[in-house]
């Protein structure tokens, strides 16, 4: 993973909908940006070392600019605040180069990209990499209302218009997503892309019994809100490289308790849904509580987000 840093220009900011903005990135030096594909994702420094993840939502082909929209979350950590209120146009900020880990199977027989709310971003993307292919796909969009859709007058004009379908949790019951009968039976090569809040993708994600595991692809924008820390206990962690061990308070983070030690670990959300600070497993059993690894990986045990996630075995042994 490259950590890489660009100066860019924030050349236009835009309001999209209610409680959410686009911003649009250029180079700070007027040359090309380096590419990105579908689903991709930059670091965004805000200062003060604040640093937040937004998905990338124009033509992958563009090398000119970076597109972005920022939801102004009611419980921001600062993040989406820090955008709405202090980034505008003209202003010099730093960012990551591109990475992806949400990527898009360019082989499949056919794509539906199931969004929700902002997490609609990165199906932009894919569905002008689809479209850019002649490829078979559909995109489902949810929202609140009209007034909430992000997008609107670009995915109703798009190219790709006709593949669109916008579901309003306000409008009338025949437009409402049916998830069940969409996702009932998955046709032979069909890959499915969900993302949006936890409660939408939990649902989307309890119709996939049927799916093959790796035909489902997700990305989440947030960590569990309801995620309890009332029993966490302290436990050891050896660092692999050079024996040495340290305690983990039940109080702190693994990230956090080894920075104070000197053991630095790259993290970005905090929150386990980005993948930044993926750390190998070598011993222990992880206590994962992260959003980004799927289900088999946490069952594998060999790697965790130490951002988040601790041990349910008294020491665990991780591969730094």
């Amino acid at each position: 993973m490259s950590n890489e840093r660009l100066i860019v220009v924030v050349a236009n900011k835009s309001i999209e909908a209610q409680d959410i903005a686009s911003f649009e990135l250029v180079s700070g030096d007027g040359g090309e940006l380096p590419e990105f594909t579908a689903g991709a994702h930059i670091d965004v420094h805000l200062g003060d070392g604040l640093i937040r993840q937004y998905s990338l939502c124009n033509d992958p082909r563009e090398r000119h600019r970076y597109r972005l929209g920022v939801l102004r979350e009611a419980q921001s950590r600062g993040g989406s605040v820090a955008m709405h209120e202090r980034v505008n146009a003209g202003d010099r900020i730093s960012i990551s180069t591109p990475r992806n880990t949400f990527h898009l199977d360019e082989r499949a027989s056919h794509s539906i990209l199931l969004a929700g709310g902002i997490g609609v971003t990165p199906m932009i993307a894919m569905a002008y990499r689809l479209a850019a292919l002649g490829a078979s796909f559909e995109l489902h969009y949810c929202t609140r209302s009209r007034a909430r859709t992000a997008f609107h007058d670009l995915l109703t004009s798009a190219p790709f218009a006709d593949r669109v379908q916008l579901h309003f949790d306000d409008g009338p019951k025949d437009q409402l997503l049916d998830a069940p009968a969409l996702l009932r039976s998955p046709g032979a090569g069909t890959s499915l892309y969900v993302c949006g809040p936890k409660g939408m993708m939990d649902y989307v994600l309890g119709q996939v019994g049927g799916w093959p595991e790796g035909r489902v692809h997700r990305e989440y924008f947030s960590a569990d809100p309801q995620a309890g820390h009332d029993h966490d206990g302290s436990f050891r962690v050896r660092i692999a490289s050079t024996g040495a061990e340290y305690e983990i308070p039940a109080n702190k983070t693994i990230v956090d308790a080894l920075a104070g030690h000197g053991v630095d670990i790259p993290v970005s959300c905090e929150q386990g849904i980005c993948g930044t600070c993926l750390t190998g497993v070598l011993e222990g059993q992880p206590d994962h509580r992260d959003a980004f690894l799927s289900d088999d990986e946490h069952a594998a045990n060999t790697q965790m987000t130490p951002c988040c996630s601790r041990a349910k075995s008294a020491l665990i042994v991780l591969d730094l």
